[in-house]
């Protein structure tokens, strides 16, 4: 079995508590980008979202713990195979908040960065 990985989804970056205009500013004024509004599909703990060509750019208040929230998100033809395969080599994989539209679990790699892997759903 094989992942069939698809392209990077969205790219999650963290900013300090306290900061999100800073951060806005950053994103929004010097870099230009355009925060994704979608009232259907409210952002997740606080998440701001941003369109950047083919891919998102999601940013949150990093709140300090050991393990930090940032990581890319791969989009995979074949989810649930993956989780498999993951677990089968003793890998601990987390089911994630759930997002409408996609399903997605999260692992960390053994440098403990975190990794997502999501599959669009209709």
């Amino acid at each position: 079995m094989k992942i069939s990985f698809k392209r990077i989804d969205h790219v999650m970056l963290c900013f300090p508590e306290g900061q999100e205009k800073e951060a806005r500013r950053f994103y929004e004024e010097v870099l230009g980008l355009e925060e994704i509004i979608d009232p259907a599909r409210p952002h997740l703990r606080g998440a701001i979202w941003y369109q950047m060509g083919n891919i998102q750019l999601h940013l949150m208040t990093d709140h300090g713990s050991n393990s930090s929230e940032r990581h890319p998100a791969f989009e995979v033809d074949n989810l649930e195979e993956s989780r498999k395969l993951l677990v089968n080599y003793g890998i601990p994989v987390k089911n994630l908040t759930p997002i409408p539209g996609r399903n997605r679990f999260s692992f960390r790699d053994p440098f403990e960065n975190r990794i997502e892997f999501l599959q669009y759903v209709d």
